[in-house]
């Protein structure tokens, strides 16, 4: 083991060995400490009482929210799979995810975050949105309201074309942050949007 970094380290060390290296860490956790009041006072990077008060706030329910997300996710991922209107869910619950075994292995849960491709490109994208009433249209992630967003005009416009791609991002890709609502209300809402794929209506997304 590299002494030096053992903060980036000691995450992955059973815990039966740290007595053992005890007595060698105390130099190296006075650098690191040191280092990290010196980027602590550079860059800004510590938070108010306000800030860690709400994360203590948050923290003692992460637990419930977490398992909500992921049984909503999962039930909306599995009831979208094959309607009409949606060419692929992409979610690493499903057993059709090319990834979910690797999932189970590593995850206790497969979180609340899944994407949608749609038939017809971009023109349904803007369609299916227009008609959500539910999921409001944003780019942050994990909060307990239900969000949609469109990656190659939100978080991913940055990148090239060809470079989104690349990466399978594609004008008919939808990102979906499902939160804690009521999981009726969630799928019906999604169902209800779903026909303005196939049929015309305003667009939104437009630059």
């Amino acid at each position: 083991m590299q002494y030096a970094n053992i903060l980036g380290a000691i995450g992955n060390t059973p815990l039966i060995r740290l007595n053992r290296m005890a007595a060698r860490f105390d130099s190296v956790f006075y650098v690191k400490a040191e280092q990290i009041r010196f980027w602590q006072n550079a860059a800004g990077a510590v938070p108010g009482p306000w800030d860690c008060w709400l994360v203590l706030r948050g923290v003692k329910t992460l637990a419930v929210r977490m398992r909500e997300h992921e049984r909503n996710a999962l039930r909306i991922a599995r009831e979208l799979e094959g309607k009409p209107g949606i060419a692929r869910v992409h979610y690493p619950g499903l057993p059709s995810h090319p990834q979910h075994a690797l999932a189970r292995e590593q995850m206790s849960g497969f979180s609340g975050m899944l994407s949608l491709e749609l038939e017809g490109g971009l023109p349904a994208v803007e369609q299916f949105v227009a008609r959500l009433k539910l999921f409001l249209l944003g780019e942050s992630l994990g909060g307990v309201e239900s969000l949609v967003c469109y990656p190659p005009r939100m978080t991913h416009a940055a990148l090239a074309p060809e470079e989104r791609a690349a990466r399978g991002i594609g004008d008919n890709l939808v990102r979906l942050s499902v939160g804690i609502e009521h999981a009726d209300d969630l799928l019906a809402d999604l169902l209800q949007a779903l026909p303005s794929a196939r049929v015309g209506r305003k667009s939104f997304l437009a630059v």
